[in-house]
């Protein structure tokens, strides 16, 4: 009984703590804003303007150019259209050098939407996976309701492109190229929730009632042929083998050669092994120097989930310099949002002055920021260039991006160091350039977080 009357007490208390907005409180924040001549022009402007137009911090225009001391050789610019697929183009932008340089051409491009197909396919058999794994949990279950969320989506990051590509190779975009649906995904992927969650729902029943395996087995071959179909109608359906000549740069025009998309991969590739390159981050919400992994966090079900070393940033800098001075971009990623000068191409942290233009103070941190979920990884990118001073430390950066040759500063985005600091996530480094202490710590058990995580 004491135990009782002491809980009703707490909740008591609890709910004589929650503040309501009273009319006193509320005559109280109204007389706080006080209308002075400022207030009624700047009342003004934002009720008529875009707020970043009025918060253009025009001292800063002009102080960014767009010269760098190290630049990686890179040739042309994608575009990812209206899709989620920053990953994929960023990943697969890293290794078109190699093919100009293997093909000796001036121009080239994997075909994204080759990967796309199967990412999409692979995911949906993860999905019906994970439904039969957890059937025993009830749907409101907060690991069922994180999968039923978003089944498929064009998200990911750099070990999606690991576990695809190293399963289905790559092929030249003129071998698929793209379409409608590839370039606009919301629709395609929205029916291919539908249908999914709809499959949840039968693939819990057949196994709450414990049906033959093999009769669930078959029942998901179905329901992914299915999917297939859908997406050959909206993707068209990937080669399994194809015929792929060139024009070089020398105008000579090579002869015909029927490959795989394994055998065109290898053949870019030659000795470069996907394994041979390491996600590092920069996190400061939780401890720097370990080994982390997402839960369930991959596209194949025999494929690795993401995995990292979370570094600070100063070391981060190292790896990334070393790798473009040798001539070799990285994948990265970061929350592209913040402080972008769309127009000419330049994130810098003072790019905008949004605090003058309310009269508020905005005063959290990087890691404030990610816990709370203001900021986080939304665009990846790769990392081409860097820019340093005499004593060889870095001023700005550059991406090349993949939103077409008529964003940023022709297809490319400049940024400060400082912009850096605040909002850059993830790289991916060859473990060439890694120190040996990473390496151990990359080779240790890692620490296990939920996908929910605000970070992710």
């Amino acid at each position: 009984m004491r135990g009782i009357l002491l809980f009703i007490g707490i909740l008591a208390t609890g709910s004589l703590l929650a503040q309501e907005i009273s009319k006193p409180e509320m005559d109280k924040i109204r007389s706080g804003f006080k209308k002075d001549a400022y207030t009624k022009a700047m009342q003004n402007a934002l009720s008529s303007n875009d707020i970043s137009k009025l918060a253009w911090n025009r001292d800063n225009v002009g102080t960014t150019d767009q010269l760098f001391t190290y630049r990686v050789d890179v040739s042309g610019i994608t575009d990812q259209k209206s899709s989620g697929r920053c990953w994929m183009f960023s990943s697969l932008n890293l290794f078109r050098p190699m093919a100009m340089k293997q093909f000796n051409l001036a121009e080239f491009e994997f075909s994204e939407t080759y990967l796309y197909f199967y990412d999409l396919l692979e995911k949906a058999n993860l999905f019906l996976n994970n439904m039969e794994n957890s059937a025993n949990l009830p749907i409101e279950n907060e690991k069922v309701r994180w999968y039923l969320k978003s089944p498929v989506d064009d998200g990911g990051q750099w070990i999606n492109f690991v576990n695809l590509a190293n399963k289905y190779g790559m092929v030249p975009k003129e071998t698929m190229g793209e379409t409608n649906s590839s370039e606009n995904t919301s629709l395609l992927t929205r029916f291919i929730n539908t249908k999914l969650r709809e499959d949840a729902i039968e693939i819990r029943e057949l196994k709450n009632v414990k049906a033959d395996p093999k009769k669930l087995a078959a029942r998901k071959t179905e329901m992914l042929s299915e999917i297939y179909r859908m997406l050959a109608l909206n993707l068209g359906e990937p080669p399994t083998e194809f015929q792929w000549r060139y024009k070089n740069k020398d105008k000579k025009i090579a002869d015909v050669k029927t490959y795989t998309p394994q055998s065109f991969m290898a053949d870019v590739f030659g000795d470069t092994k996907l394994e041979d390159y390491v996600m590092i981050m920069n996190d400061p919400s939780r401890p720097f120097w370990k080994h982390y992994e997402v839960e369930n966090y991959r596209n194949t079900e025999e494929g690795k989930n993401w995995h990292y070393v979370n570094l600070p940033n100063d070391v981060i800098k190292e790896f990334c310099i070393a790798s473009i001075k040798n001539n070799e971009a990285l994948y990265a990623s970061c929350d592209v949002g913040k402080q972008l000068r769309r127009d000419v191409g330049i994130l810098d942290v003072d790019n905008f002055d949004y605090e003058s233009v309310y009269g508020v103070k905005f005063g959290m941190n990087k890691a404030q920021r990610i816990e709370t979920g203001e900021s986080g990884s939304s665009h990846g990118m790769a990392l081409i260039a860097v820019d340093v001073d005499a004593q060889q430390k870095p001023v700005k950066w550059q991406f090349e991006n993949s939103w077409g040759p008529t964003a940023g500063e022709k297809g490319y985005l400049t940024f400060t160091d400082a912009w850096f600091n605040e909002y850059m996530f993830r790289f991916v480094v060859n473990k060439k350039y890694l120190t040996a202490k990473v390496l151990e710590i990359y080779g240790q058990k890692p620490e296990m977080l939920p996908p929910w995580d605000p970070m992710f």
